[in-house]
């Protein structure tokens, strides 16, 4: 059996049953986020992909990709976008590498 089900998408809404108040924050605010602002919503939409592929998280990536597609971003923007996250993540796997060279440093006689 696989962890990720397609069909889990559509039940998003159920994670409010229990916690209606907060779902109905989280909504409000996440409606907000994703607005027309500074950002275009098109804009929006592309970075959500990318760091929902950063962060591995399939049914946010189904979301967004069809999100995307709908504002009219093609497969090669949406490529480059995932390229972009890819790179920061890799890059900051490597800065975080400086701890390990911090504590070597600090054993050393």
């Amino acid at each position: 059996m696989a962890y990720y089900n397609e069909e889990d998408l559509a039940k998003f809404g159920t994670m409010g049953e229990e916690a209606p108040e907060l779902w109905n924050k989280f909504m409000a605010y996440y409606g907000d986020v994703f607005a027309e602002g500074a950002l275009t919503a098109r804009e929006k939409s592309l970075i959500a992909l990318a760091v929902a592929t950063a962060l591995q998280c399939p049914y946010c990536i189904d979301s967004y990709t069809n999100d995307c597609l709908n504002k009219g971003v093609d497969e090669e923007q949406m490529t480059e976008a995932i390229h972009v996250a890819a790179a920061i993540r890799g890059g900051a796997t490597l800065a975080h590498g400086l701890q390990m060279k911090n504590i070597v440093k600090k054993l050393e006689f």
